[in-house]
């Protein structure tokens, strides 16, 4: 097991790079198996959710080489084997090789997924578009069983009753190798999709509209290799940038599309944090000590990222005033609450709506990250508070942020990754 050690109260100062999307390439990756011969991934990050990705691959006998970022896929040699339980359940982003086996082979066997407990995900809409896709679906005992009884899929019009990035993902893979055109109404519009649909594009893939509401795929034949270039993580350039805010002594954040976290940029100047904002790059000026609170309502793009919600809490407590925060993507996403209150902050939970009230002093304190998002934002937090905080469950947050102790630790934060037996944790 693994804690991170975080002694608080360094300024931050200096460089730091994001790296490539994890919300990009857990998609990627399942993408890849579609072609029948080889992709490359180049900007892949080091994290703990591509890693498990890269042992399912290996299991469905597809070769396999991540070295320095750039990821190379060989499905040449796939078997398509069912895959119920065992790696697949260990992270949410699984569920993409339904669409992606549904579309090669018209047939999967694929384990529901696992991932950070944030309330109900349900998986209803992508297999309402598989369904209308002409796939029969059932649950056996916990796997999804999907089949076509050899006849393929056949291109639909899908209306998304709720914006969905993932069943927009998984029914734009499905619908790539279905006989005709599909429509999906209501598709997500996050930079992750228009990312995937590239990749999908040049493996020989027709999409169209991806970025709008209304996106259009004309079914093909085959696909082969590619070769393609992924997004930078706009999440984790959030976090960073929160940190920054909050600590910073003059920070650069690089390789940012400034555009894909507009909404959450717009936010820190409405707190008063001042920025430059170049073309890959953002600076963050030495916090003044000014700030003030603002309220936040989560939305799908190009609102304000429900993954931003939990790393801005702790910046928004050094602030002054009293303010609320909402999240109606994930109304679940509130298990950082009470690990903030045993750091002292006055911040309260009610019915999944989150008040608080600042500036607050925080101080190190024993705390655990029970999902992803909530762990970066208790590491911001230690690093504002006085004293030492022991943070449990760092597994989470490596799961989607990449050497995040090195990175940090290269702007003068005192962070440490450390193992423990967890047998001696009460």
């Amino acid at each position: 097991m693994e804690k991170f050690i975080i002694k608080g109260g360094n300024p931050l100062k200096g460089d730091i790079t994001v790296s490539g999307a994890k919300n990009s390439a857990v998609a990627l990756i399942p993408a890849a198996i579609m072609a029948d011969s080889p992709v490359v991934i180049e900007g892949v990050p080091e994290i703990d959710d591509v890693f498990a990705l890269i042992e399912i691959l290996k299991d469905f006998n597809v070769d396999v080489a991540f070295n320095d970022h750039v990821m190379r896929i060989d499905p040449t040699n796939m078997k398509n084997i069912p895959m119920p339980d065992g790696k697949i359940q260990s992270l949410r982003a699984s569920y993409y090789f339904m669409g992606a086996l549904l579309g090669k082979y018209g047939e999967g066997v694929v384990g529901l997924p696992g991932g950070c407990n944030l309330g109900p995900r349900p998986m209803d809409l992508h297999l309402k578009g598989f369904e209308a896709l002409g796939a029969e679906v059932s649950n056996e005992l916990g796997a999804m069983h999907l089949t076509t009884n050899g006849n393929g899929l056949t291109g639909t019009e899908v209306y998304l009753d709720v914006v969905s990035v993932g069943a927009t993902i998984n029914i734009m893979l499905a619908a790539s190798r279905a006989k005709g055109t599909t429509v999906i109404e209501n598709a997500a519009r996050e930079p992750e999709i228009i990312d995937i649909a590239m990749l999908l594009n040049k493996m020989g893939a027709k999409i169209k509209g991806v970025g709008t509401s209304t996106i259009r795929i004309e079914g093909v034949d085959s696909m082969h290799g590619a070769s393609h270039q992924q997004i930078p993580d706009r999440i984790e350039a959030g976090t960073y940038i929160a940190a920054a805010a909050a600590l910073g002594q003059g920070v650069t954040v690089h390789n940012v599309i400034a555009e894909h976290i507009e909404s959450f940029l717009a936010k820190l100047r409405e707190m008063g944090v001042k920025m430059d904002v170049n073309d890959d790059s953002i600076y963050i000026h030495p916090n003044d000590g000014q700030l003030k609170v603002v309220d936040i309502k989560t939305a799908p793009y190009p609102g304000f990222a429900t993954d931003l919600q939990q790393p801005i809490t702790p910046l928004l407590l050094s602030a002054t005033g009293s303010g609320k925060l909402e999240d109606t993507i994930y109304p679940k996403r509130v298990k950082h609450v009470p690990e903030l209150v045993r750091m002292g902050a006055n911040i309260d939970e009610n019915n999944d709506q989150i008040t608080f009230s600042g500036p607050n002093q925080l101080t190190g304190a024993t705390v655990t990250a029970s999902d992803l998002r909530a762990g970066a934002g208790l590491v911001i937090a230690a690093l504002m508070a006085e004293g030492e905080t022991e943070l449990y469950g760092a597994g989470n947050i490596l799961r989607g942020y990449d050497h995040i102790d090195e990175k940090l630790s290269a702007l003068g934060a005192d962070i440490q990754l450390v193992q423990y037996d967890d047998s001696t944790v009460n």
